[in-house]
């Protein structure tokens, strides 16, 4: 599993690198929220969480929920952070009280959505960084805070 994510990270890196030269070409921080979230989405698979939703966005324009899943009996609303560089601190720093509470409101607005609803939940936050040689590394951070 782990050898299929690598090598799929290194195609997309190779995409992301033919799309900056050409017009159409997003924003290079774009790019790296992406590949956080995909790492996040595998990393919380292979801990055996079940992804229910990706990229949710809030109907109020509360903002997004990048990834939902189940963790056993408890819902979890994951917040990813990426850094590719720690000069601004750890990922998980960039989580603000603001993000925490449109976090918080747009999981309230998905909730009702749900067939099973649950009884627990709680907001984690999946901090990936970049270490030099070993490449992004995810670090799950459970019941990181309260909406």
């Amino acid at each position: 599993m782990y050898r299929l994510l690598v090598w799929k990270e290194r195609q997309r890196a190779l995409r992301s690198a033919k799309a900056r030269r050409g017009e159409s070409a997003r924003a290079r921080h774009l790019d790296t929220g992406e590949r956080g979230e995909t790492l996040a989405y595998w990393y919380l698979r292979q801990a055996g969480y079940t992804i229910v939703a990706r990229n949710q966005r809030a109907r109020s324009g509360a903002g997004e929920l990048d990834l939902v899943g189940w963790d056993g009996p408890v819902l979890a609303f994951v917040e990813v952070k990426t850094r590719t560089s720690l000069e601004a601190g750890p990922p998980e720093a960039a989580v603000s009280r603001t993000k925490q509470k449109r976090v918080a409101k747009a999981a309230k607005e998905f909730l009702p959505r749900l067939k099973k609803h649950p009884v627990n939940y709680r907001f984690d936050i999946a901090s990936v960084a970049w270490e030099p040689g070993s490449g992004f590394r995810v670090r799950l951070i459970k019941d990181a805070f309260k909406g």
